[in-house]
């Protein structure tokens, strides 16, 4: 993803925020605060960010978004019911209308067979909604490429999600 390509879709993000009166958090983990730097990089983001949580440690998700640690050791940090846990304790500690989580192995080591790396599970969770998990198997071209591809796609899921929010 260039830099101009992820500008455009911060940008469009802060719009769709702006658009639905709503405030935007992120809990992140393999991205470490990568989603929530591309959108405080475009001038006037703080009408509609509200905050970032880099929760990179299992005890960082659990003391900070309250992510019960029986679901860290059960399924593990990059699993679907931890995304889900992390993109509810972000709405639930912040002003957010809306929060994205993103957790996974970036690499280059810390893959298993089972969560191989390139491996991320991103949450979504809306006031007055359940929170909803989306899994992504990204090409291992390094570090840098999973963590912008995982950036690039919460980006694009939470512009979908507020395009969803604002049909109904």
């Amino acid at each position: 993803m260039t830099g101009l390509i992820a500008e455009a879709k911060a940008i469009a993000v802060l719009d769709a925020c702006r658009r639905n009166g709503v405030l935007l958090a992120t809990a992140e983990s393999c991205t470490g605060g990568l989603i929530i730097a591309s959108l405080t990089d475009i001038g006037g983001s703080s009408d509609v960010v509200d905050r970032g949580f880099v929760t990179y440690s299992n005890e960082a998700k659990h003391e900070m978004l309250g992510v019960p640690m029986h679901l860290i050791t059960t399924h593990g940090a990059v699993s679907e019911e931890v995304a889900m846990a992390m993109a509810a304790g972000a709405l639930a500690r912040s002003r957010a209308g809306i929060a994205v989580s993103v957790t996974g192995v970036a690499g280059p080591g810390g893959g298993s067979t089972a969560k191989p790396v390139g491996l991320v599970w991103f949450g979504l969770a809306l006031r007055r909604k359940q929170p909803i998990a989306m899994r992504r198997l990204f090409l291992d071209h390094g570090r840098a490429s999973i963590r912008r591809a995982a950036t690039n796609t919460a980006l694009e899921w939470i512009l979908e999600a507020l395009s969803a929010d604002q049909d109904r």
